[in-house]
């Protein structure tokens, strides 16, 4: 896959979040221009990014690039999970990122070791008109 722009790197700030969420939708954009699947592709790299800020480590790496048939983004983080999460796992709002990605994407997947997390998510690409 070819990578669209340079990779993106977060030490996880809450504007920075938001600010790459609109990268990676920008970066989509390239690429795509259903609407709807653009929110989509926002959506989901939110939720993955929010995954990495609230339970990884170290800085937060998310990367966008496309082979012409899938677009990917993935989202890095030194992992691995916290185990003192002050934002509390336990609260309603929190837990549903990876079954939005999972109703949403065409493909994806989560690797996770002593060295990091690695979360990932295609949709398949609209044929060329």
């Amino acid at each position: 896959m070819q990578l669209l722009g340079e990779e993106l790197v977060l030490t996880g700030g809450r504007t920075e979040g938001q600010a790459v969420r609109r990268t990676v939708r920008e970066r989509a954009a390239k690429m795509i221009d259903d609407p709807s699947l653009l929110d989509d592709v926002e959506l989901m790299g939110a939720e993955a990014i929010a995954n990495a800020v609230l339970h990884g480590t170290g800085p937060i790496r998310v990367r966008v690039s496309a082979d012409g048939r899938r677009l990917r983004v993935a989202v890095r983080d030194g992992g691995p999970a916290r185990q003192d999460d002050p934002h509390g796992t336990d609260r309603i709002d929190h837990g549903r990122g990876l079954t939005v990605i999972d109703v949403l994407a065409s493909e994806w997947g989560l690797e996770q070791s002593s060295t990091g997390t690695h979360l990932w998510f295609d949709v398949d690409l609209p044929a060329p008109h």
